[in-house]
C-alpha cells in the first residue's frame, strides 16, 4: 500500500524543480501549500496551514579583492557566499591576516570532520551492518563540531571580517549555509572556495596585504507555515510523523527527501482503516528548520497540551546517497549514507527500532541515544526531546548536505520504500503503549 519509489522520486523532483527553499522564500511557501494539497488528497483530516514567524535572509552579493602591499599591481579578486544572518551590508577595507588580528581581515581554513564508523558504533545501542564495513569506513561530515560558532573566535577577538577558506572540503564550492540558527552575527562574514581562498592565502604568505570586501544581503521578518493533518487511530494517545520543508538550496536529500518519506506514511496510513491504526496519528512538515526549528518549537509551544499524550514523536530526514570525490567532483556511489537512528532510551523502543531495520535491511544503520553528540540530537525535531517525548528520529549527514551540490543524483532511491516500511513497523510496533 505504500507509494513505490518512482512515485516519491517524483514528489522529491517536483520539490526541487520550485528553487531554493530558504525560510519565507517563494519556493518554500508553494512546497507548504503544494504539501497541504497532498494531505487533503490522501484524506487526512483537519488539514491546515499553521503561521510561523522567522526572519528570511536573502545573499545578493559579496566579493574581496586582495592587493599585495610592496607591490599594488598584484591582485587576487574572488566571488564570495555570504554566511546566513551575518552583517547585511557592508564594505570592509583591512590587512589580510591568516591568524585572528583585531582590525583584520581574517581568512581562516575550514575543513569537514572525519568521522570513523568504528568510534561511532562505540556510541550506539544497536547496529546493523551486514556488510561489515564499520571497520574501515570513514564518515565526512558536512562541518566541523563547533559548526555554529564558526565565527565566534573572530568575533571575540576584534576581527574587521571573517573570509572563511572552504580548503578543507573535498571539492570546489563557496555556496555553503553555515551557521542555520538564524542568530544575528555583527561581523561581515563571506565564505570563501578552495581553489579562489588558495589563491588569496598564497598572496598573504608573499607579504603584507591589503583586502576590501564587500557583502550585501537582505534580511527581515516573514511569515512561513507549518502543514499539518491527522487521522483517528483506536487509541487516544498519538504518534506524529515529521520532517521539515525548507531547505538551504533546491535540495534534493535536506529535505525534500524527508517530504517524500512523511507524504509516503501519509498516504499508507490514509489508507488503513481507523480500527487498524494503533493511535491518533498526526503529520507534520515543519517550517524553518533552516532558522533554528522555527516551525518545530512553534509547534511545540501552540501544542503543549498534546504532548502527555504522544507515545511517539517520529522524524524522517535525509535518504542519502554516499559520495565520494573524484578529480575534485562529487561522485554518488550506490551505498547509502550511514543512518543515524536517534532513539529515547527505552528498551522495548530501542529493540522496536532495531528489529525495523533489520526486518528492512536498512544496511549502515546505528541506533543512538539522542544526546550522543549534545544535549539535544541534531535533527529537526530537536526540541521534542527536552520536552520529555519519545523519541525515534532518523538522519543521515551527508558531506554535501548544506551544498547546492545536494541534487537530484544525491538521493539514495533504494532506500525510500524500505526507510517508509520500517518507519511503519515502528509506528505499528507502538501498539497498546501509553504515556506513563
Amino acid at each position: 500500500m505504500i507509494p513505490d519509489t518512482a512515485r516519491m522520486m517524483e514528489w522529491i523532483e517536483t520539490v526541487t524543480s520550485r528553487g531554493i527553499r530558504r525560510p519565507g522564500y517563494p519556493a518554500d511557501d508553494w512546497t507548504a501549500a503544494w504539501a497541504a494539497e497532498r494531505f487533503t488528497e490522501f484524506g487526512l483530516h483537519d488539514v491546515r496551514l499553521a503561521p510561523v514567524e522567522l526572519p528570511v535572509w536573502r545573499p545578493v552579493t559579496a566579493a574581496l579583492v586582495v592587493g599585495l602591499d610592496a607591490d599594488p599591481s598584484r591582485v587576487v579578486r574572488v566571488a564570495a557566499s555570504a554566511l546566513p544572518y551575518t552583517t547585511p551590508k557592508a564594505t570592509v577595507r583591512a590587512p589580510v591576516s591568516r591568524e585572528v588580528v583585531p582590525g583584520a581581515i581574517v581568512v581562516p581554513e575550514y575543513t569537514f570532520t572525519e568521522l570513523p564508523q568504528s568510534y561511532l558504533r562505540e556510541l550506539a545501542t544497536a547496529v546493523h551492518d551486514p556488510e561489515g564495513v564499520f571497520d574501515e569506513l570513514v564518515q565526512t561530515l558536512p562541518f566541523q563540531l563547533d559548526y555554529l560558532d564558526v565565527i565566534q573566535g573572530v568575533m571575540d577577538g576584534g576581527a574587521a571580517a571573517f573570509a572563511g577558506a572552504l580548503t578543507g572540503v573535498p571539492w570546489e564550492t563557496r555556496d555553503y549555509y553555515v551557521p542555520y540558527d538564524a542568530v544575528h552575527r555583527d561581523l561581515p562574514a563571506v565564505w570563501l572556495s578552495g581553489g579562489d581562498a588558495r589563491r588569496v592565502l598564497d598572496l598573504v604568505d608573499e607579504g603584507p596585504c591589503t583586502g576590501t570586501l564587500t557583502v550585501e544581503s537582505e534580511t527581515g521578518p516573514a511569515l512561513s507555515h507549518n502543514v499539518i493533518g491527522t487521522l483517528p487511530g483506536r487509541s487516544g494517545q498519538w504518534v506524529i510523523i515529521g520532517s521539515h520543508h525548507d531547505a538551504p538550496w533546491a535540495s534534493a536529500v535536506e529535505d525534500a527527501s524527508g517530504i517524500a518519506l512523511v507524504l509516503a506514511a501519509a498516504q499508507y496510513w490514509a489508507g488503513v482503516p481507523e480500527r487498524d491504526r494503533p493511535h491518533n496519528l498526526l503529520f507534520l512538515l515543519t517550517a524553518g528548520h533552516m532558522a533554528h526549528a522555527a516551525g518545530t518549537r512553534a509547534f511545540i509551544e501552540e501544542n503543549r497540551g498534546l504532548l502527555g499524550d504522544v507515545v511517539l514523536q517520529l522524524h524522517l530526514e535525509h535518504a542519502a546517497r554516499r559520495c565520494v570525490v573524484v578529480d575534485g567532483e562529487l561522485v554518488p556511489t550506490g551505498d547509502p549514507e550511514p543512518g543515524w537512528w536517534f532513539t529515547t532510551r527505552k528498551p522495548e523502543l530501542e529493540s522496536l527500532v532495531a528489529a525495523a531495520l533489520v526486518a528492512e535491511d536498512l544496511r549502515r544503520s546505528f541506533v543512538l541515544p539522542p544526546d550522543v553528540f549534545s544535549p539535544m540530537p541534531p535533527t529537526d525535531g530537536a526540541f521534542f526531546h527536552p520536552e520529555g517525548v519519545p523519541l525515534v528520529h532518523f538522519l543521515s549527514a551527508p558531506m554535501y548536505l548544506f551544498d547546492s551540490a545536494d541534487t537530484l543524483d544525491k538521493v539514495h532511491e533504494a532506500g525510500l520504500e524500505p526507510l517508509t516500511r520500517a518507519a511503519i513497523r515502528i509506528v505499528e510496533g507502538t501498539a497498546g503503549w501509553r504515556r506513563a
